[in-house]
């Protein structure tokens, strides 16, 4: 039998309970890695942030050529050339990395747990992969979440659902910090409106935070991840 190619992808995975009925893929931002996520998220929380039933999986994005640093090799989703909504999307580096992450995923649904049970999310970098990975290819899990996000004015997210308005879509936690310099708080807000405009339902917060999320954030997104995979 040959290995699943998903194994690229180096992960991290928080303590949970012995008994898992579903998983939440949590998604760094660039330059970052899953460990690096979840020592931060540790640092914020004051304790693991997990939950008796539910993986939490930190995957590490490959290093790849980018353009923000030089050209060097980063710990991206994906390639940009400039951070602005106002410029076309990197597709083809995007579509890599989704073929890896749609790989965990199955991966996920082989060990027995089901797309409804699967919530997929991320910060900054990772939530708009996270973004494109729901709304592009896995409209059946159970939600997804996007802290400090965006996506580009004329991205394929946005394509893609025009296309299929009218049909069900995965509903959206999003957050952003009013004061954020690096990605600017106008541009997570013009994301949401556009979604909800396309019939994503999305639970958006706004918080006197810069390009950082803080304790209260957490614990919203927990109870709401909770609201997702309950117990069962």
């Amino acid at each position: 039998m040959m290995a699943s190619k998903w194994k690229v992808l180096p992960r991290i995975v928080s303590p949970s309970g012995p008994k898992n009925s579903a998983s939440v893929i949590w998604l760094h931002g660039s330059g970052d890695t899953g460990p690096g996520l979840l020592e931060w998220i540790k640092m914020v929380w004051k304790e693991d942030f997990n939950f008796s039933h539910i993986k939490v999986i930190f995957p590490s994005a490959d290093p790849m050529p980018y353009t923000l640093n030089g050209g060097n090799l980063s710990t991206v989703w994906y390639d940009r050339l400039q951070l602005s909504p106002k410029i076309p999307e990197n597709l083809p580096s995007i579509d890599v990395m989704a073929t890896k992450l749609n790989e965990l995923v199955q991966t996920e649904v082989n060990s027995g747990i089901p797309l409804s049970r699967i919530v997929i999310g991320g910060f900054s970098m990772g939530g708009g992969m996270a973004l494109h990975l729901v709304y592009r290819y896995q409209r059946q899990v159970a939600g997804c979440f996007a802290l400090s996000s965006f996506l580009n004015n004329d991205s394929k997210v946005y394509k893609e659902l025009k296309n299929i308005q009218g049909q069900p879509s995965p509903p959206l936690f999003q957050c952003h910090g009013t004061r954020d310099e690096l990605v600017l708080f106008d541009w997570g807000r013009e994301t949401y409106k556009t979604l909800e405009g396309l019939g994503v339902k999305v639970d958006f917060h706004d918080f006197d935070l810069d390009h950082e999320f803080n304790k209260e954030e957490l614990s919203i997104l927990r109870e709401w991840i909770l609201d997702r995979l309950p117990p069962v």
